[in-house]
């Protein structure tokens, strides 16, 4: 197969064009392009054609706002995925301290995996390498007092998906305790690690500005029967493969007046871009009222 060949920003705007997109202002899209990429950018056009033709009205501008609007949604997200992985790291810290003290975290005696264990340890001190000259904290506890980090500590130096992977492999009692805490009362030690884990994912995608628009999931979000029955319906089932799905899983670990806030953050959003269709976040059209 022959390798792609490269299109300058006149090229691709003149291609854009020959596939019947609209274009009105070409300085603007080929500054657009410059910054953002052609491959990037032609992600989020892909409901907006066929195969390589645009349907008819279709312009560039349609492209940025969806553009625009998946960017902005993302960094709700992300606010709110801040709020849940603070809590969730003060809370196990403070449970787990109370059982096994302040350095218990660093016996791998309890945990049920030991490989995964010492892969956070590892992980959490290149975070200390990488972080001691610019962390007066660190530089107090590892220099000053000579000590290893207290798990209140520590988990500062985890990402989402490494607090994941501890709470997982901790006593299942600790991690009930933790999960009651956060309001998931049945099942909750095996119910938090799966949304733990669905949410490292949606977390990464946005912290890396990856599309989330039109995006199908293959790993799909653990819900109970009534929260199926918010999901789009088809005619194979329900749609469990689009964002919407981890939206109800934030529901259910952000308190009630932080996850108005974030619904009423992607309202605006909506009334901003309403071009946008939120049926390719798996958003039915009544959305709002049933979240």
């Amino acid at each position: 197969m022959e390798n792609k060949k490269f299109l300058s920003i006149d090229e691709q705007i003149n291609l854009l064009i020959s596939r019947g997109l609209n274009i009105q202002d070409k300085e603007a899209a080929k500054s657009f392009l410059y910054k953002n990429n052609y491959y990037r950018v032609s992600g989020y056009t892909l409901t907006l054609r066929k195969h390589d033709i645009f349907f008819p009205g279709v312009s560039f501008g349609n492209i940025e706002d969806i553009y625009n609007f998946d960017y902005e949604f993302r960094h709700i997200l992300l606010k709110y995925l801040e709020i849940i992985e603070n809590n969730i790291k003060s809370i196990y810290a403070h449970e787990f301290t109370k059982v096994y003290g302040p350095l218990g975290y660093l016996d791998k005696n309890y945990f049920s995996d030991v490989v995964n264990h010492q892969e956070i340890l590892d992980k959490a001190n290149n975070q200390i390498l990488k972080r001691k000259n610019h962390e007066p904290y660190l530089r107090h506890y590892i220099d000053e007092l000579n000590q290893d980090l207290p798990l209140w500590v520590f988990v500062d130096l985890l990402s989402f998906s490494n607090i994941s992977i501890l709470f997982s492999i901790t006593d299942s009692s600790i991690k009930t305790t933790v999960a009651n805490s956060m309001n998931i009362k049945v099942k909750g030690d095996e119910l938090l690690s799966k949304f733990l884990h669905s949410l490292t994912i949606i977390r990464n995608l946005c912290a890396h500005g990856s599309r989330l628009y039109n995006r199908l999931f293959q790993q799909k979000p653990f819900l109970n029967k009534n929260e199926r029955k918010l999901l789009l319906k088809r005619d194979d089932g329900c749609d469990d493969d689009h964002l919407f799905g981890f939206i109800l899983i934030m529901k259910r670990l952000l308190n009630v007046d932080e996850f108005e806030q974030m619904k009423f953050s992607i309202k605006y959003l909506c009334d901003k871009y309403p071009f946008v269709d939120m049926r390719y976040y798996g958003f039915s059209k009544d959305w709002f009222m049933l979240l």
